[in-house]
């Protein structure tokens, strides 16, 4: 290549060390600003903010020796040191890494400045100490979300290799987690060009952003923050592990999906703390498991909501068919209990759910048989991912032949149909699968796809693609069939005799079912309480389901006593004032599933990336 003074200065050149000492033009790219994720009213979740990194400029031309490079940046980390009174470790080898590789580019010293250092680092700016601005994310709201917004992380280091065109002035984030990670490519945006010009000695004469970056695009969710707040901060102040979910039944949007305990991603910006993550994932309440998509519990009589309508809609099963409810059955080799000590008596389906009356539904349920029940659980969504954009949502288990042969190496028997008719056994489902279940009973059969995300908007607000509501079945419950269960639900809150008087709301009706279920090894086993359903009950706005994680051999814990009280919180704060709360009553009960039962004897565990799966016969 001809170094003369009057050649042409080519525009495009391939830069390398040898071409930085000759006339040449980089064109650099400008990370562009991440698009925000909103909830559904436009309020956000995740934002930016500027961030300034401390950073080491060497003057050129780059002709120095290494002990010349070396003596300059140490003189000038000492000085930074003093100045911000803070540890700065960077290598010899680092120093001269960037210096004959990417000298160009100031060299970082510290990163993300607090406030009060930067207005130190500004007093003692000088030609080399420089404060480079980036893009650093922000999540205003802390905590809130968490779960589903995830957070971010720097791609990989700037590169040591010779610096070339189109290299990036400063690390890009990279969504890692939740929707930050899902529609990464949608909220990154488009980096901009920055050009920056050297003479034939090496010296910079211009610098000019050529092209701005463009800004990534939002993402709008289905989440109502007010609603999500209020879910989050009865779980924290009612219970150590737990998830809520609150749906519109008649869309599938997610106004509300809580887990607890959280964690702040603001404490993964601009890395994560080694100390922080090794808090949290030491943790034994596993704060980074979303425990209401990622966790998958039995559900207990939750599901005799479920073996109603299948023999509703099967036709085994009618409004006033009768079953006795001793206190025990014996089917096969085990026997099943009731939580009361007397017999019950001859009770039809509505009677039979609000006492929760385990004998009562493993006789009806015997009679509509196995392929019936799973048939109409997973018409409902049971045993399925519902679909929502974010990773590791598990799937859940509603067992038929196949899966028994696979992993009981048998088919389904008598008193696998016992058991599932009480939501026992091998069944688990996650608690956005049952609030998305309960939605489809309380629009009489319209099941609508559970969304997240509403819609993805560009900088003006123009709408670049959404999602929009999708009916995936309609079951049309027939409307004498919907009667009988809206009534059975409503009396297991309101009745005398019924399991969840704890979510009562004056001034409203809550329908719903209570649930109680075991899972884990014997020695360990811990109660997930469930309460699910739908509000108001005669036109529903809310789809609902609450579980309460209990502590390993707590036998204390019930849907009535534990889950209801959840839903009744949140419904208070959102519908008005809770009429004064009852004490607890042998009721709060009836929905335990007694420790005989041969489910009970599970042997899995749940860690943090595995739900709870009762292995049972």
């Amino acid at each position: 290549m001809n170094n003369g003074t009057n050649a042409p200065m080519d525009e495009n050149p391939k830069p390398t060390w040898e071409t930085q000492k000759q006339a040449r033009t980089f064109q650099l790219g400008i990370p562009a600003p991440r698009g925000q994720i909103t909830d559904r009213n436009g309020y956000p979740f995740a934002q930016n903010r500027l961030s300034y990194n401390l950073a080491l400029q060497f003057p050129s031309p780059l002709t120095w020796n290494n002990a010349k490079v070396i003596a300059f940046a140490r003189q000038q980390i000492t000085f930074a040191r003093g100045l911000l009174q803070r540890n700065i470790s960077v290598s010899d080898r680092a120093i001269l890494n960037h210096y004959h590789n990417r000298g160009l580019l100031p060299l970082i010293l510290l990163e993300d400045l607090q406030p009060e250092e930067l207005a130190m680092a500004q007093q003692g700016l000088t030609s080399a100490l420089v404060l480079q601005e980036v893009y650093a994310r922000f999540y205003p709201n802390g905590e809130l979300a968490s779960h589903m917004i995830g957070y971010t992380g720097k791609e990989a280091p700037l590169s040591i290799r010779p610096i070339e065109n189109n290299d990036l002035i400063f690390s890009e984030s990279q969504g890692r987690e939740g929707i930050e990670q899902t529609f990464d490519y949608q909220l990154k945006g488009q980096p901009g060009s920055l050009h920056i010009t050297y003479d034939a000695d090496g010296k910079k004469t211009s610098e000019r952003i050529a092209q701005p970056p463009i800004p990534g695009e939002n993402v709008i969710t289905t989440l109502d923050q007010n609603l999500q707040r209020i879910c989050e901060k009865v779980l924290k102040e009612n219970c150590k592990r737990g998830a809520i979910v609150i749906i519109d039944p008649w869309t599938g949007e997610i106004h509300a999906m809580a887990s607890w305990p959280e964690y702040n991603p603001n404490h993964f910006v601009p890395i994560l703390n080694p100390d922080i993550y090794k808090q949290l994932s030491e943790d034994p309440s596993t704060p980074l498991l979303p425990r209401a998509f990622r966790s998958a519990y039995p559900p207990g009589s939750t599901f005799k909501t479920f073996v109603g309508l299948s023999g509703f809609e099967s036709g085994k099963l009618t409004a006033n068919d009768t079953y006795s409810g001793p206190t025990a059955i014996d089917i096969g080799n085990f026997t099943f209990h009731n939580w009361k000590k007397t017999d019950a008596g001859r009770l039809n389906f509505v009677e039979a759910l609000t006492q929760s009356c385990n004998t009562w539904f493993i006789q009806a349920g015997i009679k509509i048989g196995a392929p019936n029940i799973i048939e109409w659980a997973n018409r409902v969504g049971l045993g399925k991912k519902t679909g929502i954009p974010l990773k590791g949502e598990a799937q859940g288990n509603i067992p038929n032949d196949d899966y028994m042969l696979r992993v009981q190496k048998r088919k389904i028997l008598k008193g696998d149909v016992a058991n599932m008719s009480i939501g026992q056994g091998d069944i688990v489902i996650t608690p956005l699968q049952m609030a998305q279940a309960y939605g489809v009973i309380a629009t009489g059969g319209q099941f609508h796809q559970t969304r997240l995300v509403k819609q993805i908007q560009g900088l003006d607000n123009k709408v670049l693609s959404a999602y929009p509501d999708r009916l995936r079945d309609n079951i049309q419950i027939k409307s004498e069939d919907m009667e009988t269960l809206r009534k059975a639900l409503i009396a297991v809150t309101e009745d005398g005799q019924g399991t969840a008087h704890h979510a009562q709301v004056k001034g409203t009706t809550v329908a719903g079912k209570t649930g109680t279920a075991q899972w884990g090894p014997t020695n360990k086993q811990r109660t997930a309480a469930w309460f699910a359903g739908f509000v108001p009950a005669e036109h529903p706005q809310y789809a609902f389901a609450a579980v309460y994680e209990g502590e390993p051999g707590d036998n204390t814990i019930h849907g009535g006593s534990h889950a209801a009280p959840l839903i009744g919180k949140v419904l208070q704060e959102v519908y008005g004032v809770k009429e004064t709360k009852d004490p607890i009553s042998p009721a709060d009960q009836k929905d335990t599933t007694n420790s005989t039962n041969p489910s009970s004897q599970s042997d899995s565990t749940m860690k943090p990336d595995q739900e709870p799966v009762d292995q049972s016969n």
